[in-house]
């Protein structure tokens, strides 16, 4: 049987170490890491988000600014405020919760947030530089910063790895086969358009699976004792719930456990990472303020 990586267990520790550095910050320095929390609209998916990551703010002693813009909103307005947060010192991040309104342009968005408060790491600099040989970008997307960690802290090794990607989004599967890269894996991506993509995912020693179709990766496509992250995180009907739905990852976790060495579960995997990860790019990011 798989050993199963605790992610809530993890976090919690990540979560502790932030709150220890945050207290530190303040009592030497007299500065209070700030986190603008940045909603569009009422999307109900996204304001459970946003109030997931303002209350862990609150618990680790980060100060949560709260900006909660309407729907209608026009492009221009919320460059602007953007542009209001890049210019407040005592705001040490910036996070828009994506997705925005049809009527606004993403990319325009997260272009003008500044590159030394881009705690989501989505800023096309950042992604540059997490590319580039030699470089080291400011901030790292939380969720395959996350992924790092709990294969650093589970005792894996990535170095000289063969490590499979499933998924090639902006979010998780690019950025995190670029830091598979830096930690010297060879790394290949399996995507939708890839042909018999198990037969790649078998040669893996290390599997992150992020492409968003439930259930997708079986227990046979699976070297034994390698090490799977699942980032996937699905709704399936369940009629014995009082939801009337589960959640299921990527991975199929009753035949995969029997297969792998390391297995997230979902949820309890990466899911508390990421909200971890941003507390962290957030203590970063003001602690780089005090040395420059």
């Amino acid at each position: 049987m798989a050993q199963i990586i605790d992610g809530k267990a993890i976090a919690a520790d990540i979560r502790r170490e932030v709150a220890a550095e945050v207290a530190a910050l303040s009592s030497t320095h007299n500065v209070v890491p700030g986190l603008a929390v940045v909603i569009v609209g009422s999307r109900k998916d996204s304001q459970t988000y946003v109030n997931m990551k303002r209350k862990a703010c609150a618990e680790v002693g980060i100060r949560s600014v709260d900006v909660d813009l309407p729907e209608d909103i026009s492009e221009a307005a919320l460059v602007a405020e953007v542009h209001r947060l890049n210019a407040d010192p005592a705001v040490h991040g910036i996070l828009v919760q994506l997705p925005l309104p049809k009527h606004i342009n993403e990319e325009k968005i997260l272009t003008e947030i500044s590159i030394e408060k881009d705690v989501d790491g989505f800023h096309p600099l950042n992604i540059g530089k997490l590319a580039m040989k030699g470089r080291e970008p400011l901030f790292v997307p939380c969720t395959p910063k996350g992924c790092m960690e709990l294969l650093s802290r589970s005792g894996v090794t990535v170095k000289g790895k063969r490590a499979v990607v499933v998924g090639r989004s902006n979010i998780v599967g690019l950025p995190v086969s670029l830091l598979l890269l830096k930690a010297d894996a060879t790394v290949s991506i399996v995507h939708s358009r890839t042909p018999d993509p198990e037969s790649i995912v078998r040669e893996a020693d290390i599997v992150i699976a992020a492409a968003g179709q439930a259930m997708m990766i079986k227990g046979d496509w699976i070297k034994p004792g390698a090490a799977v992250i699942d980032v996937g995180t699905n709704s399936v009907d369940d009629p014995t719930r009082k939801s009337g739905y589960r959640l299921v990852g990527d991975v199929d976790f009753g035949e995969v456990s029997k297969v792998a060495g390391y297995l997230t579960p979902v949820p309890g995997g990466v899911g508390p990472m990421t909200v971890a990860m941003l507390l962290k790019n957030t203590v970063d990011g003001a602690k780089r303020g005090i040395v420059e």
